[in-house]
């Protein structure tokens, strides 16, 4: 009778290569399935335009306000606002190269607010004022440019003592003359000209600012175009 040493041997080696190609198969699977690393994840873009054109003609678009990324603020007066974090990171750089260079001090003063803010602004108004009222000086509800977290009112302070009433700032024409020299530099248009209130609905406002980005705030600025001007969205009433 044939020795069956030569077949017991034979399954045994079959048998451990079995058990290790079964160990290898485990191995690769779990390294594949593995979880990544939070290290190698990207947040995603904004799935916003930094040029939204929001004005009495243009309603935000429905999803802004999900997805524009807001960062509180707290100014030297401890009052806290909501900017878009690109657009605030450089209001800070504004500000810093207004104080180093020229001593002028700016503060955040309005800026980010909800379309369900603005309709309990409008109620407020309304209840008070009469609807006309309401009409001719608040933004109606979803066509606010505040919605857009890009657009920022500044206060400043001279001599120690905060200057808000806008009266009061229009009179500052010299140091509103040298912010709003800087503003492109930093992203920044002068959102509501003097003289093209027709265009933009708005009175002149030296205090109200739209950061738009540098590229587009320095050609903005340079052709002393409004935001509308710009897009080629001028309203038919002021063609």
């Amino acid at each position: 009778m044939k020795s069956l040493k030569p077949v017991i041997a034979l399954l045994l080696a079959l048998s451990l290569s079995l058990v290790l190609f079964g160990c290898a198969g485990k191995q690769t699977e779990e390294e594949t399935t593995a979880p990544v690393s939070e290290e190698t994840e990207t947040e995603p873009a904004p799935a916003y335009d930094y040029l939204v054109l929001v004005n009495k003609q243009n309603k935000l678009p429905d999803n802004w306000e999900d997805v524009v990324q807001l960062e509180d603020s707290v100014n030297r007066y401890g009052e806290t606002y909501q900017v878009e974090k690109t657009a605030l990171a450089a209001f800070y750089e504004l500000q810093k190269d207004l104080l180093d260079n020229d001593g002028i001090i700016i503060e955040l003063d309005s800026t980010y607010r909800s379309v369900k803010r603005q309709q309990e602004i409008w109620d407020e108004f309304e209840a008070e004022r009469g609807l006309e009222y309401a009409q001719k000086y608040v933004a109606v509800p979803g066509y606010s440019e505040h919605h857009t977290g890009l657009a920022i009112d500044i206060c400043i302070e001279k001599d120690g003592v905060r200057i808000d009433d806008n009266d009061d700032m229009i009179a500052e024409k010299e140091i509103f003359a040298k912010i709003h020299a800087k503003l492109a530099d930093h992203g920044f248009i002068l959102r509501y000209l003097e003289g093209k209130d027709d265009i933009t609905g708005y009175a002149y406002e030296p205090w109200h600012f739209r950061y738009v980005g540098v590229d587009a705030a320095k050609e903005i600025a340079g052709k002393g175009l409004t935001l509308e001007e710009y897009l080629d969205a001028v309203p038919e009433s002021a063609e």
